[in-house]
């Protein structure tokens, strides 16, 4: 069992700085894969950054040089540093995890439903 809790999201204005955070609550949490997806009014969710047990890493090209995946294993704390913001990073932001998707981060930032455990979502917005 694997309970994915996010906090974080605010509004700022374009160019702010947001760090979302996710406790997760697993046993396994040394061999989870891990990511951030988010979903904004009217569109399908997308991945955001994906990290796997490794520390290998995956970001979608809108986010790249912007944000950051991190974890903390000490904490079982998953972070998602987003710099720069833009009004098109609005959306509601959500933590997923899997201890046994085998896929690689790349694959999974795209799979939007593969993982089997969410949060409930953060949302962020990004004002102009």
């Amino acid at each position: 069992q694997v309970t994915l809790v996010e906090s974080g999201g605010n509004s700022v204005e374009t160019g702010g700085s947001l760090r979302l955070s996710c406790s997760v609550s697993s046993y396994t949490y040394s061999r989870l894969i891990m990511g951030w997806f988010r979903q904004a009014p009217g569109k399908l969710r997308e991945g955001v950054a994906v990290i796997d047990a490794d520390g290998s890493i995956s970001y979608a090209d809108s986010v790249k040089d912007r944000f950051t995946i991190s974890k903390d294993t000490a904490k079982n704390i998953l972070y998602l540093q987003m710099n720069n913001l833009k009004p098109e990073d609005t959306a509601m932001y959500y933590c997923a995890a899997d201890p046994f998707l085998a896929l690689t981060p790349a694959q999974a930032l795209n799979s939007r439903g593969d993982f089997g455990y969410w949060g409930q979502g953060t949302q962020v917005t990004v004002s102009s």
